[in-house]
Order: C-alpha cells, then sequence, then structure tokens
C-alpha cells in the first residue's frame, strides 16, 4: 500500500515538473514571437504615424516609427510626443545611431560589436532617458576599462558623469600610481577629479604616501602655468589656495608618521592647524611617557625605602648586640662560602643546557619534515652516537620512499657516491632503526664496504621496554654490502639487516658483523628479532636517508 502511494506522489511530482517546463518554453516562444512581431512593425510600413527627420548629414534621411511605441518605451519621446505634431528633428545623431537606439526600443536589442561607440551610446541613452539601457552601457564600459585606456574613458566621462565609470578609473589609477604618477593624462585631471580620487581613496581607508603629496604640489604647478600666473606672489597664493582645500579633505590619521615628517617641507602652503594638532598629540604622547617614567620612579623610591628601612635595622641589631652581629656575620660567610660551589656549578651546568638545547635546535632543522624522528630524545641520541656536528647541521633528507618511490634504484641513485650517510626504518609494527657509514656506498655492485665506524642503532623497540642503543661494529671489512637490486644492506653474508629490491619487506639476522647487545646470541630468534620484532615478517612503513 506504501509503495503505491509513494509512487502516486512520485508520478504527481513529474507531471508537475513537465507542466513547468512546457510553460517556460511557451513563455520563450511568446516573447520570440512579440520580439519578431516588433522588429516587423518597424521595418515594415504598416500604422506607423510619426517622422524622425535628421538633417545633419550630406544625405538627410527620414525614419517612420509609431508614436504609441516611442511615448510608452521612453521618457524623451512621451514628453516630447503630447505635442499634435507629426514629426521631430534629431539633429545631433547619425543615421546609425538612430537606428542602433530605434532597435533597442522596439525590441529590446542593440549592438555592441564596435567597443570605440560605447561612449556614443551611453549618451543617446541618456538623452532619451533610458535608464535600463544605460545601466547595461556603463556595465559594459566598466568591464572594457584596463591599464591602457582607463584615462581615455576617464576624460570622456566628463561630460556623462557616470559614477561607475569614474570608480573604475579612479581603481586603476590608485592600483598604477607608482608607475602613472609622472604620465601626463594625470596632470590633465581636473580639480574636481582630484578632489573626488581623494574622497575615494579616504572611502577605502587608504594609507596616504609621499609621493602622492609629491604629484598634487607638481600639479598644481603645472596648473599655474597653465593659467600663465607670472607674478611669484600669485603663484604662492593660489598654491596655498589649493593645498588647503585639498588638505580640508584628508583623514590626517591616514598619512603615515614617516611621510607626515616629510611634508615639513610643503608646510608654508599647509593649514598650520595640522602640525599643531600632530605637536599636540606629541605632547600628549610625551606626557604619558613621562608619567610611565614618573611611576617607575616612585617604585625605585619604594625600593630605596625599604632598603633604607633595612639597613637601618641592621644598624640597630649592631647597636643592640656587637657580639650577635659578628656571629651572623661569620655565619653568613660560611653558608655564602659553601653556597657559592653549588651555586656555580649549576650556573654552569644551566649555561650548558642552554647551548645543548641552542645545538638541538640546529640538529633537529634536519629532522623538520622526518615521517620517522618525532622526539627531541632521538635527536639528541642519533648526535650523541655519530659525534660530528659539521655533518649533523649540513645533513638533509636525500631520500624517502614515500615521496621517491619504494624503489631500490631510486635509493641508489639517491645516496651512491655521497659519503656519510645516516638510514632510518620504521616498520609498520612500529620499531624505528637504522645503521650509519662513514664511507657510504660508492655504486660499484655486488661488494662489501670496509668501515671501522659504522654503526646499527635502535631507537624504538617495544620488547622488554628496551631503550635506545648504539651498537658498534665488529667486522670492519664487510661494514655494508653495494648491491644494485637491494636497498640498504648492513653486514656480512647472513646480513644485520637487508632491504629488498622494493624496499618495504627485508629481514634482519642481527649480529652478523655488528655486536649484539649482552645477553643474546647470534643466529638465535632473540638477535633476529631484536631490531624489527620478527626475523622476515615486518614491513617498511618508511625509509629515510640522509646525507650532505
Amino acid at each position: 500500500m506504501d509503495n503505491n502511494n509513494n509512487n502516486q506522489i512520485e508520478n504527481a511530482n513529474q507531471n508537475e515538473n513537465q507542466n513547468e517546463n512546457e510553460m517556460k518554453n511557451l513563455e520563450k516562444k511568446v516573447t520570440k514571437i512579440l520580439i519578431k512581431n516588433y522588429s516587423n512593425l518597424l521595418n515594415g510600413n504598416s500604422f506607423k504615424d510619426f517622422s524622425i527627420f535628421v538633417e545633419n548629414e550630406s544625405n538627410p534621411f527620414e525614419i517612420k516609427v509609431h508614436k504609441s511605441i516611442l511615448s510608452s518605451r521612453s521618457p524623451f519621446f512621451n514628453e516630447s510626443l503630447r505635442q499634435e505634431s507629426l514629426s521631430i528633428s534629431l539633429n545631433q545623431f547619425n543615421k546609425k545611431e538612430m537606428e542602433s537606439i530605434l532597435s533597442y526600443i522596439y525590441y529590446g536589442n542593440i549592438s555592441f560589436e564596435n567597443q570605440e561607440n560605447l561612449i556614443q551610446l551611453l549618451e543617446i541613452s541618456i538623452y532619451f532617458k533610458l535608464n535600463l539601457l544605460k545601466e547595461i552601457i556603463q556595465k559594459k564600459i566598466s568591464n572594457s576599462i584596463n591599464y591602457s585606456n582607463f584615462f581615455q574613458f576617464l576624460f570622456q566621462n566628463r561630460n556623462l558623469n557616470s559614477n561607475e565609470i569614474e570608480i573604475k578609473c579612479f581603481e586603476l589609477i590608485n592600483q598604477n600610481f607608482s608607475q602613472i604618477q609622472n604620465n601626463e593624462n594625470l596632470f590633465n585631471l581636473t580639480k574636481e577629479e582630484i578632489i573626488k580620487f581623494i574622497q575615494f581613496k579616504q572611502e577605502k581607508k587608504e594609507i596616504f604616501q609621499f609621493d602622492f603629496f609629491q604629484f598634487l604640489n607638481n600639479w598644481i604647478k603645472k596648473r599655474n602655468e597653465r593659467l600663465k600666473l607670472r607674478k611669484y606672489e600669485q603663484k604662492m597664493n593660489e598654491k596655498k589656495r589649493l593645498f588647503h582645500s585639498f588638505f580640508s579633505l584628508f583623514d590626517k590619521d591616514s598619512i603615515s608618521k614617516q611621510d607626515f615628517d616629510k611634508l615639513k617641507q610643503f608646510q608654508i602652503f599647509l593649514p598650520k592647524s595640522i602640525f599643531i594638532k600632530k605637536q599636540k598629540k606629541l605632547i600628549q604622547d610625551n606626557k604619558i611617557q613621562e608619567k610611565k617614567i614618573q611611576e617607575k620612579e616612585k617604585k625605585i623610591k619604594r625600593r630605596d625605602k625599604r632598603i633604607k628601612s633595612f639597613e637601618s635595622d641592621i644598624r640597630n641589631l649592631k647597636s643592640e648586640n656587637k657580639k650577635k652581629e659578628k656571629e651572623i656575620e661569620e655565619k653568613w660567610k660560611k653558608e655564602n662560602k659553601e653556597m657559592k660551589p653549588i651555586f656555580d656549578k649549576y650556573r654552569d651546568q644551566y649555561q650548558k643546557d642552554l647551548e645543548y638545547e641552542k645545538k638541538m635546535k640546529e640538529f633537529g632543522k634536519a629532522f623538520a619534515d622526518s615521517e620517522i624522528i618525532k622526539d627531541i630524545e632521538y635527536v639528541k641520541k642519533l648526535q650523541e652516537w655519530i659525534n660530528d656536528n659539521d655533518f649533523f647541521s649540513k645533513m638533509k633528507k636525500g631520500f624517502s620512499a614515500k615521496r621517491d618511490g619504494f624503489n631500490s634504484k631510486n635509493w641508489h641513485k639517491a645516496v651512491d657516491r655521497k659519503g656519510k650517510t645516516l638510514v632510518i626504518i620504521k616498520t609498520k609494527q612500529n620499531f624505528i632503526f637504522g645503521g650509519f657509514t662513514q664511507v657510504g656506498w660508492n655504486g660499484n655492485r655486488d661488494s662489501y664496504i670496509q668501515d671501522s665506524s659504522a654503526f646499527i642503532f635502535s631507537l624504538r623497540n617495544d620488547k622488554g621496554d628496551r631503550i635506545p642503543a648504539k651498537f658498534t661494529i665488529k667486522q670492519p671489512q664487510c661494514a655494508i654490502v653495494d648491491n644494485s637490486g637491494n636497498g640498504p644492506i648492513f653486514g656480512y653474508s647472513w646480513h644485520d639487516f637487508n632491504l629488498h629490491s622494493n624496499l618495504q619487506p627485508g629481514y634482519s639476522n642481527f649480529g652478523d658483523s655488528y655486536n649484539l647487545p649482552n645477553g643474546i646470541t647470534f643466529n638465535t630468534d632473540s638477535g633476529k628479532s631484536y631490531l624489527a620484532g620478527s626475523y622476515n615478517s615486518w614491513v617498511v612503513d618508511e625509509l629515510e636517508t640522509y646525507f650532505i
């Protein structure tokens, strides 16, 4: 029963969606038919009852139109056609422009193929009071304004007074000011445009840099030249008047302190109140600073008073009982003598700890991106065992199996002929071990490499709570093996540990060439499982190799 109800509901929803789609298609069809009908009205001769004459061209022309359509679509025509007239003359437009605007009035179509006539189209839309078309063209112009043409559009906009075009031009001037501050077009801005630009920057809460004030100074100079002001007094008065006019718009907090200090070179042209206000702020800041100093001095005085009180108590104690004073002094000297070595010892140890921590931070940088070494104690142990600060400060992670691939060829390509090499392995069973060689792999395949300084180490070993340990070599002639088909191999024929060609499975017969810990015998289960928890059933999770 429930399934039948669900199917009925689903079918009803599908029918409803289908009906909505059919209605939308019908609406689109009706719109297309209306556009076609109005296009036919404009292009045909039926029912036309009004004429537009354009006589400013070499071939004057007449366009027949429908009075009712023009008056309903354009407020301009609505006002103009109220008189009982059968024609109107519009000599300020050419034939192409009139045809373009009539196609929009009749059926909402206008061509933007020619980007150069956008300003003319905007003028026409404003003239005929076609507000929607005006918005469309303004948006089109705004989208076409770029670094190469924004001055052109800004100057053309002077007769149109489009806020959207002006703001877009101001944004590009602001973004590229340092590159265009000497551009002649910038000096052709009017006083009103500069005022608007300053207000634009204020609204964006931008800091005014000194180069902008230099521009204002140069702009005023050029303006005075254009006005042909020759007398020095006239130039100075005009410059002062303009600077006052501009600076009245500034939020003084929007000028950086450094640039404000540079403004002093224009001080004679600027309102005195600006610098007086700044000086008052500096005085206020100084008072705050003085108050802090006074509070600090009061604390010092209170401290000195306590010291004097303490000294007075000592003097009174001396006067009361010289003998007791001597006993106290002797006791203090004795305690001081006894405590000094202890204090010196702690101080020296503290300095050593600081230096050690500093070194650890430097050495720890090499393991900053390590997937294995996450514990500073592991870093300390490795640094202690290797005992080579130069290697530790310069080494880098030259190979990571997760990053570079679980492949012995990739590993050899990275580590061969690198000299000193540190190998660290983490298994999926969470054992961490590895080895260090002073000599490194030399690329001579299937050979044993001698290294009396090589060692194997264990950092994490959960069996029996084993602590990190280093295991020195007992057969230096077989420290490591150079085998092209395997990854890192430490030890002779039985191999203390060995990674296969894909670097993940391996095996360990610890004690072959390296010294075992006390109580563990070579070629036994305890020896084979010491490093990785088993002889060959462990799997590598990550292999990292470090060298200079």
